[in-house]
């Protein structure tokens, strides 16, 4: 499997999967809205995607993530937040979310970031064993709220 991270020309392939994941966590699929949120992502530079592609086709698309840049006042540095990850269904235990994972940890320290944050469904227990075999931590320090606006 090779990771790349993503570029416009990618959109096609990537939308279909980006779905996929919008569908599992319950959302209406959308493909052209969801089509033109991450052309509006990459054309802006708004957030880092990438890829993991099959080693001998490049047209198949076995899972991707998404990052986008937060900042921490407290440490005065950069903090990724790992918003989304999702593994086609029949490419998952193939360790595609640790290597795409991997990919973004080694990005983070490259660009000299603090951490990077994630977050899951509580119910989610498939992605937290992975997130915890990787290294993160449930963080204990905060507690996080979520003000809807409607």
């Amino acid at each position: 499997m090779r990771i790349i991270q993503a570029t416009l020309e990618h959109l096609d392939l990537l939308t279909p999967l980006f779905v996929k994941y919008r569908e599992f966590y319950g959302e209406l699929p959308f493909p052209d809205s969801s089509r033109a949120f991450l052309e509006k992502r990459l054309r802006r530079e708004e957030s880092v995607i990438y890829l993991a592609l099959h080693d001998e086709d490049d047209s198949k698309l076995l899972g991707f993530c998404q990052l986008y840049p937060s900042y921490s006042s407290l440490s005065l540095k950069r903090v990724w937040i790992l918003n989304d990850i999702y593994v086609a269904e029949d490419a998952r235990r193939q360790l595609v979310a640790d290597h795409l994972i991997q990919k973004a940890k080694k990005m983070a320290r490259e660009t000299q970031a603090v951490r990077m944050r994630v977050s899951t469904s509580a119910n989610n227990d498939v992605a937290q064993k992975v997130y915890e075999s990787i290294g993160f931590r449930e963080d204990t320090q905060f507690k996080n709220y979520v003000l809807p606006i409607n």
